[in-house]
């Protein structure tokens, strides 16, 4: 399983059918540190959704749950938290942000992270 990765998931949901939620779920499950940050307050189990734009360090992983459409607001916070990785979950590809991101360093990867984690490559290539 390799090192806990503390990954912040964007567009984190209160809601159970979301991926979002069942993300949040199988990253602790896998022993990750797991920061759900969504629009609306709410929790994911014992886990409280931050809402705003809070400035966490050492994010080492930002799980994308947020459509290219409603992403503009939140690309400069992605940027701010200089992830190492970002995972653009399916329905959130966006160049422009992969654009900005892979500048700065920061690893871009279009998958899904709960497929990531069931067949084993959530923390694999990424230092």
């Amino acid at each position: 399983m390799g090192a806990s990765l503390s990954t912040l998931v964007l567009g984190a949901s209160s809601n159970p059918e979301r991926y979002s939620y069942k993300a949040v779920k199988k990253l602790a499950e896998y022993g990750h540190t797991v920061i759900p940050v969504g629009i609306k307050s709410g929790k994911i189990e014992q886990w409280d959704i931050l809402t705003g734009q809070p400035l966490l360090p050492n994010i080492h992983t930002i799980s994308l749950y947020v459509g290219p459409a409603n992403q503009t607001d939140w690309i400069k916070y992605i940027l701010q938290i200089a992830p190492k990785r970002i995972i653009f979950n399916p329905g959130t590809e966006n160049q422009l942000l992969v654009k900005e991101a892979s500048a700065k360093g920061i690893e871009c990867t279009e998958a899904c992270t709960l497929v990531m984690l069931s067949i084993g490559n959530y923390g694999e290539k990424v230092t």
